[in-house]
């Protein structure tokens, strides 16, 4: 899907106070994408603000030095947001993963517009500007300011190159292409810091972490000769290793080292009840099209949901239609 950038360009040209937001438990592409925005719009004279609907996790508080990213209800309110003359979701196309802020998003009396690089959509009211063949949002983000006429900055490629590389599996994953390389290149270019950002990602683990990581792995499950392999989180399970929800993100991708492994899902119990569900795919099932099953979505290869209940019968409903899929 080829997106129309005249229309975009237009759209941030004849208006000048814009609101910033993503998805909850928001990961590198989603912060990345949203303080790169905030970047461009700002070096176009433009006021910005960024609301998301739950607070920046600490790993990730690196990429906001500034403290621009703010949360809604703890650092502002929703009648403090009714000046913007554009909402710009980032990262997501769907109503479940904006969590508090879809309510601003349906009272908003600004216009709507999504940029994003996900296959499953919902209707949010919006102009969609989507690449589903982009590796994240934040391809998207740097391709703006090209048109836009916006020179990238460090302070822009920074979060950038965090999106990309995080999104592609720091350019593991069959996503990244030659054209990935390139426009790392261009982000280096710009002053974006690689190893640093590997550093402050993967290099500052709490115990806490560590610890479930541990508990992750020794509960990996396998079936259909290694092909299929399966793991859990509860919410005792914190506490337990004295982790935070936010330390299982990309918890998945471990099971991945794995050989013979093609498919791989891990539920991760929500403090509020229920389960998040994280897929991953190196065959031909569809992540997308399973996720799609339990309400979510994403892409072939990753994709998430959410699923209500207990532990037994909801691990049960995911296992058994992932079963039927194999078969």
């Amino acid at each position: 899907m080829a997106i129309d950038w005249p229309a975009f360009v237009q759209i941030i040209q004849s208006n000048q106070r814009f609101l910033l937001t993503s998805h909850i438990r928001p990961d590198c592409d989603a912060l990345g994408s949203e303080l790169g925005m905030a970047g461009i719009l700002e070096a176009m004279g433009k006021d910005v603000r960024i609301v998301n609907g739950q607070a920046t996790p600490p790993n990730l508080r690196f990429l906001d030095p500034q403290q621009k990213i703010k949360a809604l209800h703890e650092d502002v309110q929703p009648d403090q947001l009714l000046d913007r003359q554009v909402l710009m979701v980032l990262d997501t196309s769907a109503w479940a993963q904006l969590g508090p802020m879809g309510e601003v998003l349906k009272t908003t009396p600004a216009r709507k517009i999504v940029l994003d690089h996900h296959m499953s959509e919902d209707d949010l009211g919006a102009t969609y500007f989507k690449d589903t063949a982009a590796e994240a949002t934040g391809r998207l983000v740097f391709e703006a300011a090209d048109h836009l006429g916006v020179r990238v900055t460090k302070a822009m490629a920074d979060p950038l190159f965090a999106a990309l590389a995080t999104d592609t599996g720091w350019f593991r994953f069959q996503s990244a292409q030659a054209p990935t390389y390139q426009l790392a290149a261009r982000m280096i270019q710009a002053g974006a810091d690689p190893a640093g950002i590997y550093g402050s990602l993967y290099e500052q683990e709490t115990l806490g972490r560590c610890r479930l990581r541990g508990l992750i792995l020794s509960r990996l499950q396998t079936e259909f000769d290694g092909e299929f392999v399966h793991t859990h989180v509860l919410k005792e399970d914190f506490v337990t290793c004295g982790a935070l929800p936010q330390d299982t993100e990309d918890a998945i991708n471990l099971s991945l080292a794995i050989a013979g492994t093609r498919f791989a899902v891990i539920l991760v119990e929500q403090a509020t009840g229920g389960f998040k569900l994280s897929f991953r795919s190196r065959c031909h099932l569809d992540c997308n099209q399973i996720a799609a099953h339990f309400g979510g979505g994403g892409h072939k290869a990753a994709a998430g949901a959410f699923i209500a209940g207990e532990f037994p019968e909801a691990q049960a409903k995911v296992l058994d239609y992932i079963r039927s899929q194999f078969r």
